[in-house]
């Protein structure tokens, strides 16, 4: 019995635990609600981010399915290899309309 009567207050290392155990349930709530944010891009099946459009250190990161791939920029423009495959026209309307090349027949 002398243990029930014994005041609790005595001991502020028990105080000390109470507040841990109240923050680590704050910041486990805190971290389920981040999660289940619906503005999360990455929650949709296929996703695509680009991280400082424009700049030098431009990032691609591309989201299929379980697959994530990140591209960086090199901070080069107009580099790559390739030959012109057509003309593409902006309309009065807005919508763009892709004009293929036709093939040189060789003889």
């Amino acid at each position: 019995m002398r243990l029930l009567d014994e005041d609790e207050s005595i001991n502020p290392a028990l105080s000390v635990v109470n507040l841990v155990d109240v923050f680590l349930v704050l910041i486990a709530a805190l971290l389920i609600a981040i999660a289940q944010n619906p503005m999360n891009p990455f929650l949709e099946e296929n996703v695509t981010v680009i991280k400082n459009a424009g700049q030098p250190n431009m990032e691609l990161i591309v989201k299929e399915g379980k697959k994530i791939e990140k591209y960086k920029s090199e901070g080069k423009i107009g580099s790559g290899e390739g030959v012109k495959a057509g003309i593409a026209y902006k309309m009065a309307d807005g919508s763009i309309v892709y004009v293929p090349e036709k093939k040189e027949q060789s003889q």
